[in-house]
């Protein structure tokens, strides 16, 4: 039997959603424990971001993998997970959220199971595309579920709060992954989702309550899901590529001109069809339009500046994995502490100011990366990891408070779902676009640094296998019986050149950044009337 709610202008909230729980019954939908249960779901995905970066290496040894199929099992997991998200947030719209969100973490949990016992290559990369479908499911289903359980004056503290789990688990990531890989196997990594999905299942049968609005979808459009899903293939699978191909290939031009014209298609699809997947009165909404794109930005940003430092750390300084994740906690630690805390902030000033002041901290962070060394010291590094993750929390927060709480109820899930794309695509062209950029560097000045140490200029296939070890900050392996002081030589050239490149990959991300401190001014809370509400 469904059961009306109060519509309060702000957020559509459950009878009794503060009230502690006193019975089993009144569990069900009580807002923090919500935010328990999604969390843990959530969790999985985040900590598989990171954590099978770590386990590439023993995969690949283990079942005699090609360098492309490596590549696969990550490209085949983001891929799946961007071209599905939107589509998952209308199923969740459509068949409620709570059931996609079980749906989602079974399935999760089940793929990461079939990873570990999978006996080659190939079966790995068909399960991880699966899931990666399955975890396109959890994420906006989770924040669908956060939109209907909270009201709008608290939804930015359990945002927050969300942001921080997600921030620990990404932390994390490296070290835990780290310690599997060399203490038990690379199986173990995809295993220790089981437990987590086990928990996600039992608190989610056991708490959530399902909450759909009268006003959602009865029906899906699927010309709009063939276009959207199209689009959003060829616009991922193309800067995922374009690094191999070249930016200048009619290829890589192609796919990434294939996208447009299927997403112009698209829109103009949304103003025919009868229940569009994306209404575009959607973006009618400057600050959510601004908060879509200022995520873009963001991961842009980030994710693209993040990954040199990895292997800037590994690679430049020697480190393992596990000492350069220990070295990255100063930026997620900031995150998982100040997520919280700029729940808060925005809970009581609006998101305007946190998230400006917040992507200004982050322009700075990165202008201050760009000036480390060779030679640079933890405490030169952990300041200014300190100072992104100060700024990234309140981004993170607001950002994805001005999507979820500026669109109606019936479609939270496709707000959750362009919030998770957002970052997605945001994020792959970070990755893309400043690898291009220091890719493009590290080549110019890799020559002079190379002739300045003393060494001979390299010819043919050891010049082109120079310049990509290089672009890694790979220094490459001397010849038997190579005198000490050349060795170093050959390693200061490269790590130089790097340096040289990381530099200006990570103005540029500076720049973006500044930018997407601009858009943090058209931002405001959501306050929308979603209209009533079923809780089933």
């Amino acid at each position: 039997m469904s059961q009306s709610v109060v519509n309060t202008g702000k957020a559509d909230v459950p009878p009794r959603s503060n009230a502690a729980p006193s019975t089993g019954r009144s569990r069900q939908g009580h807002p923090w424990l919500t935010l328990l249960t999604v969390a843990v779901g959530v969790m999985m995905v985040a900590l598989d971001g990171t954590v099978v970066a770590i386990a590439n290496p023993a995969i690949q040894a283990d079942l005699g993998a090609s360098p492309a199929d490596i590549q696969w099992v990550t490209s085949g997991y983001l891929l799946a997970l961007a071209v599905f998200l939107i589509t998952a947030g209308k199923i969740g719209d459509r068949f409620g959220h709570k059931t996609t969100f079980l749906v989602g973490a079974t399935g999760f949990a089940a793929t990461s199971a079939a990873i570990g016992f999978a006996g080659s290559i190939q079966m790995v990369i068909l399960f991880r595309v699966l899931q990666g479908l399955f975890g396109a499911l959890l994420q906006p289903a989770a924040l669908g579920l956060l939109r209907g359980a909270f009201p709008a004056e608290k939804l930015n503290m359990a945002i927050g709060i969300w942001g921080g789990v997600i921030g620990a688990s990404t932390a994390a990531g490296p070290i835990v992954g780290g310690l599997l890989v060399e203490h038990v196997n690379w199986e173990s990594v995809f295993f220790i989702n089981i437990p987590v999905g086990l928990i996600a299942l039992a608190l989610g049968l056991w708490i959530l309550r399902d909450v759909r609005s009268e006003n959602a979808a009865k029906s899906f459009d699927i010309p709009g899901i063939v276009l959207l899903s199209g689009a959003m293939f060829m616009l991922v699978w193309g800067i995922i590529k374009a690094p191999t191909w070249g930016w200048g290939s009619a290829t890589t031009w192609a796919f990434l001109g294939g996208a447009i014209v299927a997403m112009v298609v698209f829109a103009f699809w949304q103003t025919r069809a009868e229940e569009p997947l994306i209404p575009l009165s959607l973006f009618r909404s400057v600050s959510l339009s601004a908060g879509t794109l200022l995520m873009v930005l963001m991961a842009f940003a980030f994710f693209g500046g993040v990954f040199f430092v990895t292997f800037y750390l590994q690679n430049v300084h020697g480190m393992t994995p596990v000492q350069a994740g220990v070295h990255l906690l100063p930026m997620t630690a900031m995150m998982i502490v100040g997520a919280p805390l700029a729940g808060a902030a925005i809970g009581k000033v609006g998101p305007r100011i946190p998230i400006v002041a917040g992507m200004l901290f982050t322009t700075a962070a990165m202008l201050g990366m760009s000036t480390l060394d060779v030679d640079s010291g933890t405490g030169v590094m952990s300041r200014w990891f300190v100072l992104m993750g100060l700024g990234l929390s309140p981004v993170m927060v607001g950002a994805t408070e001005v999507i979820v709480g500026n669109a109606p109820l019936e479609l939270s899930g496709v707000a959750g779902g362009l919030q998770q794309a957002a970052m997605q695509v945001g994020g792959g062209l970070g990755t893309a676009v400043l690898g291009a950029v220091m890719a493009s560097k590290v080549t110019d000045v890799l020559p002079g640094k190379w002739a300045g140490a003393g060494l001979p200029a390299p010819q043919g296939a050891d010049a082109e296998g120079l310049k990509q070890a290089a672009q890694l900050g790979i220094a490459p392996p001397a010849p038997a019986g190579t005198p000490q002081q050349v060795v170093d030589a050959m390693a200061g050239a490269v790590h130089s050149s790097f340096v040289s490149g990381m530099s200006v990959a990570f103005v540029v991300a500076a720049v973006v950044a500044a930018c997407a401190a601009g858009l943090g001014l058209l931002t405001r809370r959501g306050a929308t009337d979603a209209g009533p509400a079923v809780h089933i």
